[in-house]
């Protein structure tokens, strides 16, 4: 592998950082940025492993995550509370989530009659940008 072109990194982060925070979030109103450029991306299909922008998603995902372990600790629940809590705290109703699973799915998820499968969970994850733990 050839040398790092430092001015041309530089130069696509700087690009980069101005639509996706991609460092250490400090405060609540970056959180909430970061939070609108996953679900943007998420949107645009960066939930699929395959997709271009998944790699994004899941660094993204992981800056939120650590944001989140600092600031906004999650209550000791079940997987099902869990959902319920994080779709409450981003003002989501079952109909959101469609992308992700059948409402019926989520449906059944939320009332405890079905387990989160690990398929589910890591979309769920990288949808709220937390631990795929959370849901299992």
């Amino acid at each position: 592998m050839g040398a790092l072109d430092i001015d041309a990194v530089t130069s696509h982060y700087q690009a980069l950082a101005k639509l996706v925070p991609l460092k250490a979030i400090t405060r609540e109103n970056d959180y909430r940025k970061a939070v609108a450029a996953l679900e943007a991306l998420l949107d645009a299909g960066g939930a699929d492993e395959r997709h271009p922008l998944a790699g994004l998603v899941e660094a993204l995902g992981e800056v939120i995550e650590s944001y989140e372990a600092r600031a906004h600790k999650l209550p000791a629940s079940t997987p099902n509370e869990a959902l319920a809590f994080l779709m409450e705290q981003h003002g989501l109703k079952q109909a959101d989530l469609t992308n992700l699973a059948p409402q019926s799915t989520i449906s059944a998820v939320l009332a405890g009659k079905r387990a989160i499968s690990k398929q589910l969970a890591i979309k769920l994850a990288a949808r709220f940008g937390v631990s795929t733990a959370v849901f299992v």
